[in-house]
């Protein structure tokens, strides 16, 4: 325990503890570097790609935010 891995010579990832097995590590780096888990990030990623497709006017639609003319409440 506590010795580390090295990356790029800025990044240490290290073993804190192992527990009935669950590992424990720890992540020192600047904090310019984003680091997220990487389920955290695929959500994100699949969340914004959705959003890419939302469609404003059919959202207005199905929420009866159009009056008889077309004109936005």
């Amino acid at each position: 325990m506590g010795e580390g891995i090295l990356i790029n010579d800025k990044i240490v990832i290290r073993i804190l503890s192992i527990e009935r097995g669950d590992v424990k590590i720890g992540i020192e780096a600047p904090k310019s570097f984003k680091i997220l888990r990487e389920e955290l990030y695929k959500e994100v990623t699949n969340v914004n790609r959705e959003s890419k497709d939302f469609d404003i006017e059919r959202a207005r639609k199905l929420l009866g935010k159009e009056n008889k003319n077309g004109d936005h409440k």
